[in-house]
């Protein structure tokens, strides 16, 4: 169903008249100037970024955890058109890597900052070069869409492509324009991972990516008193709700390595509400003696959460596993469906002593 926008004015008690834009340009304009128009968590990489096959990408940007967006406007081409054009733009973009993207930022971008400086600026964490399991993800802007073209983009979605349609309406009102926009599909609230293809069956096993960044929590405490943690914003911490009971989590330590596996034994919650013995007293989490640095925020979307774990296998930061193939990404906690991730856990599992 074609989302229709009106805006009125609840001092004239009427609806506004619709306006336009100055020139096709405008609004790639406006979006490349300020991006967070679509959403607060993205990062332009480059502007009409010519792809292997050709063509040229609108705007190309990256989201809070390393995951491409290929955004292409629809201008005079014809929904079908845009919308198979966008598809094979992603196709090209799901093979690039962490040196493609930054050479494009490089190459796009006025100054000598690098992609890693702009990405740690914006977001206050690291750009990881490990992040295998990246989901392209697929925006369309328009002002209309058909119904044939809605369908089909509803199709892909049911299947797990990340695509989606930004809709955009200008209106006047006392000499000046103003912009109204809505989305197809509201995208997931941001403890919200973007929806992942299907290219291995999931192996049961889930990939938690500890500290890292400006994150600082101490991974000796982890072990002493059985816990993981996450946060400062809900991206990270809002994947833990993942973790159900009896889950068993492999560790990775963003530039160290792997350092442990454990099962699940109390799922996601703030750190404020959870408490551990120290001395056989029960004591709250933040009266623990942590040498870390945990968010103890208080707005619910910032502050520190944690799962409590039952160890199998932990190892000192100094002996951390770290081999050639192994599986990274940025993303707290994921369910990796990649061949690379199956490797991983087999590896550990045979140098670690752990049965299936």
């Amino acid at each position: 169903m074609a989302i229709k926008q009106t805006v009125w004015s609840l001092d004239d008690k009427k609806e506004l008249l619709r306006s336009s834009l100055i020139s096709e340009n405008e609004l790639e304009d406006l979006l490349y100037d300020n991006i967070s128009l679509l959403r607060d968590d993205w990062l332009v990489i480059g502007r009409q970024v010519r792809t292997l096959y050709g063509g040229e990408i609108d705007l190309l940007c990256i989201d809070i955890a390393g995951n491409p967006v290929v955004i292409e406007l629809k201008r005079n081409k014809t929904p079908r058109e845009v919308t198979a054009q966008a598809l094979d733009y992603a196709s090209w973009v799901e093979n690039i890597n962490a040196e493609d993207l930054a050479k494009i930022y490089l190459k796009h971008t006025i100054g000598t900052k690098s992609l890693g400086d702009a990405f740690l600026e914006r977001f206050g964490v690291e750009l990881s070069n490990d992040n295998d399991d990246a989901d392209t993800q697929i925006v369309i802007v328009a002002t209309d869409m058909d119904g044939s073209t809605e369908r089909i983009i509803k199709y892909l979605q049911s299947y797990g492509i990340a695509i989606n349609v930004l809709f955009f309406n200008v209106f006047e009102h006392q000499g000046k324009r103003l912009l109204s926009r809505a989305w197809m599909s509201e995208p997931e609230h941001d403890d919200k991972p973007p929806a992942s293809r299907s290219m291995n069956n999931w192996n049961g096993e889930y990939y938690f990516s500890y500290g890292g960044g400006n994150r600082s929590q101490s991974w000796d405490a982890a072990v002493k008193y059985g816990f993981l943690s996450g946060g400062g914003g809900s991206w990270y911490s809002g994947t833990m709700r993942k973790l159900e009971l009896g889950s068993r989590v492999w560790v990775n330590i963003p530039g160290v390595g792997y350092t442990g596996v454990g099962i699940v034994t109390e799922e996601s919650r703030p750190a404020r509400e959870s408490s551990f013995l120290l001395d056989g007293i029960e004591t709250n989490f933040f009266d623990l003696p942590l040498l870390g640095n945990y968010d103890k925020a208080p707005s619910p979307e910032n502050e520190e959460y944690l799962v409590k774990i039952n160890w199998i296998k932990t190892v000192p930061k100094n002996d951390a596993v770290k081999e050639f193939g192994f599986f990274g990404n940025q993303n707290t906690v994921a369910r990796p469906k990649v061949e690379k991730w199956n490797f991983t856990v087999k590896r550990l599992k045979a140098l670690w002593g752990i049965e299936n």
